[in-house]
This record gives C-alpha cells, structure tokens and sequence, in this order.
C-alpha cells in the first residue's frame, strides 16, 4: 500500500477502516486527512465539492442520525497504490432519526438501507466519488412516498428555481479519475448483461441469473428469482424507453474466500415517456445514476445489489412540470 498509512493491510482494509473511523469514531476532522481539499462528490441528489463541504454534511446527517452505524458488506476495487484505486463500497446502514434535518421533525424512527459508494483513493486520500444511499427506502421508512418526499423537499429548499438541483450531465463536475476498472471477466459479464437489459433483450434475466437468485434493489425491495429480476428491470426501462444507457465504471475480481463479483456503475440520460415506475409519462428529462453489484455461482448470478435514487428522479420529473 505504497503512499497509503501503514496501520492498513489493504485497500478494503482501507476503505472500511476510514468509514468507521469517520462516522462511528466521530473522527470527522480526519476528513481534512482521508478527503482531498478538492474532492468532487456526486450523488443523485447534487454535486458536492471540497471535504469542507463533506465534513458540513457528515456533521448535518449525525445531528439527524446520532447512532448511524456504516456496515460494509464488501468492497470490489480496481487499480494499484502507485497510478490510484477504485473502490465500490457496498454498506448497509442502521440508524434511528432522533434530530431534525432534512428529512424533516425528527419522527424517532429506526432505519436500515443500503448505500453503494464508488470513491477513488491515491496518497492516502479520496479524491473522486459517486455515491448513492437508497434514498427510497429511507423516506418510506418514515412514512413518505419518494415523490412526496421530493415535492416536499423542493418547497423546503426555496422553491423550483432556488432548490438544490439534481446531479445531470449539465450539472456534473470533471475530477481527477478518468479510469474505466479492468478488463476482468466477471465485470464484464456483468455489464454486458446489463446492456442486454437496457437492450430491451429481457432474455438476458432467465439466460445468466441463478433461478435462486438473490436480488436487493432501490427501495428496500428484496426479491428472489428471475421474475423479480424481470419486474425490478422493466419497470426502470419502461419508464425512461429511449433513454441512452451509458456504462461508465467496470470492475470485477476473484478474491479468496470469495465467489467471482463485479461492480458496474451506469447511468441513463433521457425523457421519461413511458409507463413504468415512475407514474404518468411527464416528457422531463431525467439522469439516472445507478450502481450494481453481483456475485456469481455455478448456476449464474446468484446474488445482485442495484441501487439508484428515486427521490432524485421523482425531482427532476417534478422541476420539468
């Protein structure tokens, strides 16, 4: 781990360590060390930049969620210490919202939800990343709809013309990664599946899922089996038909005491105008930044994570309209 803090094994180990440290340790300075000045951090929810801005935010969602833990399930990263390393951070969160904030009056409700995090580390620190929290499955837990919670949040932000907008090709900031992963045979079956899917080729599910599969999608949906698979997919696809699909990050590995998995970040550009998950066509142009994680088995993919917001996507349907 040439350039990185001896106390680390690996980059995993990393990963994790700096996760704990900052959130569960409250060492929220240290951002000022792990966090480049510079850093641009992108959600589906906005672009934000510089670690004063993330320190700002890691500060606001403690106040809300003062026990928030950040369980990582897995990391699948790519690169060496010496060029930069890529890391898709699977997490599941738990925390109880006992502060007001931008979910609003603290409602002391409990949550569990997932968050996928894409972050690209060189020197010891984070320079780059993408991340998405299952928005949906947050808000539902509190007793919103993501599309009431979105309207909502418009109104408390200012307004259509003042509120924060949404992360878009037209909003979006360069940083310094420009890699694309590696050329392992896992991430590329995995993206070459997802762009069957995308493809309109729904073949694609029964061909290379496992029939048992195992699915965690957006929302706090569990599902098991190909169907699931079918249902989940379509009702993204049929709501955004004509939009181009981009694959934008590939990375698969074969670690020990590991099944083969990749991590595929995606995204689609385009008007909602058809039936599908997000209600009546409303012709808005929409982004859509997805993360997705599987795990393969002798019989297929046996094990999926796909996240996106749909708050964001509900908000940028509602700031068309």
């Amino acid at each position: 781990m040439k350039g990185f803090d001896p106390k680390f094994k690996d980059f995993p180990d990393y990963i994790l360590g700096i996760t704990k440290e900052i959130w569960e340790d409250r060492g929220i300075a240290t951002l000022h060390d792990y966090y480049a000045p510079d850093i641009v951090v992108r959600s589906p929810a906005s672009v934000v930049t510089g670690n004063q801005g993330v320190i700002a935010a890691t500060m606001a969602t403690l106040s809300e969620f003062p026990d928030r833990q950040l369980l990582g399930e897995d990391v699948i990263w790519s690169g060496t210490p010496e060029t930069g390393m890529l890391s898709s951070h699977r997490i599941i969160s738990t925390a109880t919202h006992t502060g007001d904030g931008v979910y609003g009056a603290a409602t002391g409700r409990p949550l569990q939800y997932r968050i996928l995090a894409d972050c690209h580390a060189i020197n010891n620190q984070i320079d780059d990343e993408w991340l998405i929290r299952d928005q949906g499955a947050i808000v539902r837990q509190m007793g919103w709809t993501p599309r009431d919670y979105a309207a909502d949040l418009i109104t408390r932000e200012g307004g259509p013309e003042a509120c924060v907008k949404p992360l878009t090709p037209e909003t979006d900031l360069p940083g310094p990664y420009q890699g694309r992963g590696n050329d392992n045979e896992h991430g590329v079956r995995l993206a070459e599946l997802l762009t069957r899917i995308m493809g309109a080729d729904l073949r694609a599910i029964p061909e290379a899922y496992d029939r048992a599969c195992h699915l965690e999608y957006t929302g706090g949906v569990m599902g098991h089996g190909t169907e699931a698979a079918d249902r989940f997919w379509m009702g993204l696809r049929a709501a955004f038909p004509n939009a181009a699909f981009s694959i934008d990050h590939v990375i698969g590995r074969d670690d020990p005491m590991m099944p083969p998995r990749a991590a595929v970040r995606w995204s689609l550009w385009g008007k909602h105008e058809g039936w599908g998950a997000f209600g009546t066509p409303s012709g808005a142009m929409v982004y859509v930044l997805g993360i997705t994680q599987a795990e393969f088995g002798p019989w297929g993919l046996r094990r999926e994570y796909t996240l996106f917001d749909e708050t964001a996507i509900w908000k940028q349907i509602l700031l068309a309209g």
